[in-house]
């Protein structure tokens, strides 16, 4: 039924800063989901490889400091390369099992020279085509140390059987004009992905729904401090001040309505499931349509640049 789609929340921890191992967990897991008929299956922020949990235990802000410079170079090794066919393999799950996916990854881009690192989330449709790669516009507080802006390139939406599918990067989604550019191009199934924490999801995500009158899915992952591999680079400092929880989850799902369809879930490790209905979205939007009669673009507008930035254009 196009009026119906079936999601999975992938709430799991990455194998963390392991690129190819985290890849094999996340085609692992689009099989079990695909083997309860999902249609969308959604993973958290920088799930592949990981979060820089570093930064914040590290003294990630002190100038020059080896132990940073040396776990980074780490995280660029295992950050994805699209262009280098990291993401075939999970092109490959989506398409034999009929589904699309929103992942969050840490991409080394190589069209801005191939040595830094951005927050991005790919799109990839139920034909294994990746659609769009969004890079987090503002990498937030401690995330600067290890991330660069991104641009508007990725500030578009999928057509999902009758939905309209978009989604941002974890604080992105308390930035008011990219989410009112989502909204302007139909959006009425928003996801939202974050590193992890009840904190991050439980207010924000009944606000966007009931802000946007649409669905709302925030996928979180977890971290521990037993999910740090052995062989992290300096694990022992990094251990020294870590907390037991890093990342405690949160994934939840709000109605157009704003109440919540599944609630924050906590420390569990797995897939949740929903099923949509698009007919929900058309009866909150009859009092409040933020881009449609609720809107005065005599008033105000928004002009958004969708350009993929670059530092050179070549013309041979």
């Amino acid at each position: 039924m196009p009026d119906t789609l079936k999601v999975a929340l992938a709430q799991i921890s990455p194998v963390w800063l392991n690129k190819k191992a985290t890849i094999e967990k996340i085609e692992a897991t689009l099989i079990e989901a695909s083997s309860q008929q999902a249609e969308l299956v959604v993973f958290g922020e920088a799930l592949l490889p990981g979060y820089p949990f570093w930064l914040a235990y590290t003294d990630g802000a002190a100038w020059d400091l080896p132990v940073n410079k040396e776990i980074h170079a780490h995280y660029l090794r295992n950050a994805v390369q699209i262009e280098e066919g990291d993401l075939k393999g999970i092109c490959k799950v989506a398409r034999e099992c009929k589904m699309a996916v929103y992942l969050g990854i840490i991409e080394r881009a190589k069209d801005r020279g191939g040595h830094s690192i951005y927050c991005s989330l790919v799109y990839i449709n139920g034909e294994g085509e990746i659609k769009s790669v969004h890079r987090k516009l503002q990498p937030t507080y401690d995330e600067r140390l290890s991330w660069a802006p991104g641009d508007g390139n990725g500030l578009v939406v999928h057509r999902l059987k009758d939905f309209t599918v978009g989604g941002l990067n974890c604080w992105e989604n308390w930035m008011p004009l990219p989410r009112a550019t989502l909204y302007g191009q139909g959006e009425n199934l928003h996801i939202a992905v974050w590193p992890g924490n009840e904190n991050n999801t439980k207010d924000i995500s009944r606000f966007i729904a009931r802000e946007s009158r649409s669905y709302v899915i925030s996928v979180s992952s977890l971290m521990r401090k037993d999910n740090f591999p052995s062989d992290t680079p300096h694990l022992e400092e990094i251990l020294k001040k870590a907390p037991d929880v890093l990342a405690n989850g949160g994934s939840c799902i709000a109605g157009p309505d704003g109440e919540w369809i599944h609630p924050p879930l906590l420390h569990k490790e797995g897939l949740i499931y929903a099923e949509l209905n698009f007919n929900r979205v058309l009866e909150e939007r009859q009092n409040f349509d933020p881009a449609g009669h609720y809107s005065r673009p005599d008033v105000t507008k928004l002009i958004v640049d969708r350009t993929r930035q670059s530092t050179v254009e070549f013309k041979d």
